[in-house]
């Protein structure tokens, strides 16, 4: 790794505890008592992320009814501006755009894998139970919606799974659902990594090897629920952000890859020939749009956890939700990097928008420098790998609009957007059952690219924006600063 002008900020944690302590030293965590797991956690959770979209504090839950002083929930950890910077080890950003950037231009400068570092012990292994002794209901599983079919352990969750033909190891995110004290089913979507795993060992008719770590360093979920490139280590990336090895233990049962400092993690196989009802759950598009199924239940034989153990819960629900803003940062940056690659000049921000649910609603702002340059921007961030999955709108505005700014997104469409001639579609695209326009297969979907920029042809005759100067504002600023506070 290429050394660091200045320490980053992420060096300073070595696990959950460590950042929960930062974040208790910024102001950015909310405690609540008493909670019921049964709708309160999760309509909590739900509530105070949407209240300050980007700017909520984290809540920590404890002395949750039924179980004992200790145990806790935490929600929403990395889901802000500051505490997303700390995360990721960068200087308090100025604004949305200034994060992107600033990840980005570290990365640039820094990143590179850091494969993971195998240990003999850690926390991780501080409690175990083993076969018979197994029961999930030690811990405090939230019933998170109203209408959800059970009481769900993993939203913000890693499931860690080995490729049997190539030896990859794939951390993905997707929804648990605990069915009984030592069965749960795993929701995985059609084309994931996970599933195609999966399949991989039921097509030989053995059962599939799995861990569901549920609950961590928020950069575990960050990596686990991003596209990153096909057979690339998410713990090795996770390692690269984090500009050190992130450390890990042998399971007991499979040898798979437990991390060392995690909070609890469930050690099992998925059974292609054992049946159980998943669902239904509120998802991340805001909708209930998939029905209770018939999934493979995974028979859970070790279960790893810390002393006063820390459950981290994502809360899918209509957005703004408690993890899409770190979403979006993170896609934001995948999508930039991903264009720029595929040969485009000109790029001055993206951003995905929590009203999308950090998928949906994608902005990419550059300088036009040639005809159709808009199209081909559109066109490269709905495309990549980063981008493709479940979207829906990809807005392409100029370089004076603030892509996370959707007063500047709406006025740019509203003025410098000729609908029959700037808005183009595109047709069978890879999206997912929890698409709400979807109702059967095959998961595919259409696509709307919104070219809001200024007419290449005319564009610097355009008429002019009825604005004070940046310079004038700045010295505004500075003379009645009281005024902006």
């Amino acid at each position: 790794m290429v050394e660091s002008e200045a320490p980053r900020r992420n060096e300073g944690y070595q696990d959950l505890r460590d950042l929960l302590d930062q974040f208790e030293e910024m102001g950015e965590v909310a405690h609540v008592d008493g909670a019921d797991w049964n709708l309160e956690v999760g309509a909590i959770a739900e509530m105070t992320a949407a209240a300050k979209p980007g700017r909520a504090k984290a809540v920590l839950f404890d002395n949750i009814k039924g179980y004992p002083s200790g145990t806790r929930i935490l929600a929403g950890g990395a889901n802000a501006f500051r505490r997303l910077a700390v995360v990721l080890g960068l200087p308090e950003p100025k604004d949305e755009i200034d994060l992107v950037k600033s990840y980005r231009e570290r990365n640039k400068k820094e990143f590179k894998l850091i494969p993971p570092a195998e240990v003999e012990t850690g926390p991780i292994m501080q409690n175990i139970m083993r076969d018979e002794d197994v029961d999930l209901w030690e811990f405090p599983a939230p019933f998170v919606h109203e209408l959800d079919g059970g009481r769900y352990i993993g939203t913000d969750d890693a499931i860690i799974m080995r490729d049997p033909d190539t030896g990859w190891v794939n951390s993905a995110t997707y929804r648990v659902m605990v069915h009984d004290k030592n069965t749960v089913g795993i929701w995985m979507s059609p084309g994931k990594q996970g599933r195609l795993i999966s399949e991989k060992y039921f097509a030989k008719g053995e059962t599939c090897p799995v861990l569901i770590s549920c609950g961590h360093d928020p950069l575990l979920f960050l990596v686990s629920h991003q596209e990153i490139d096909h057979e690339v280590d998410e713990f090795a990336y996770a390692g690269g952000m984090r500009g050190r090895a992130l450390e890990v233990i042998k399971s007991e049962l499979h040898g798979l890859p437990i991390p060392a400092h995690a909070e609890i993690v469930l050690e099992g196989e998925i059974c292609a020939e054992e049946l159980k009802e998943e669902g239904p759950f509120g998802e991340f598009m805001g909708y209930y749009a998939s029905n209770a199924t018939q999934l493979p239940t995974v028979k859970i034989n070790r279960v790893y956890y810390r002393t006063n153990p820390i459950l981290t819960l994502a809360i899918p629900s209509r957005p703004p939700e408690n993890f899409t803003f770190a979403r979006a940062a993170l896609k934001s940056a995948m999508i930039w990097d991903e264009c720029e690659k595929a040969g485009l000049n000109g790029v001055k921000g993206v951003w995905c928008h929590e009203a999308g649910a950090g998928r949906l609603f994608n902005v990419i702002s550059i300088k036009q420098l040639y005809p159709g340059h808009a199209s081909q921007a559109g066109m490269l961030a709905m495309n990549c790998h980063a981008g493709n999955y479940a979207g829906r709108w990809v807005v392409v505005v100029d370089e004076d609009i603030d892509p996370s700014n959707m007063f500047d997104v709406i006025w740019a469409m509203s003025t410098r957007c000729d609908p029959p001639e700037d808005v183009q579609f595109v047709k069978r695209s890879w999206s997912t059952p929890l698409d709400p326009l979807l109702r059967e297969p095959p998961w595919q979907n259409n696509r709307g690219l919104i070219d809001a920029c200024r007419p290449f042809g005319w564009k610097d005759e355009f008429p002019k924006v009825a604005e004070a100067s940046p310079e004038l504002k700045a010295q505004i600023r500075d003379k009645f600063s009281h005024l902006f506070d």
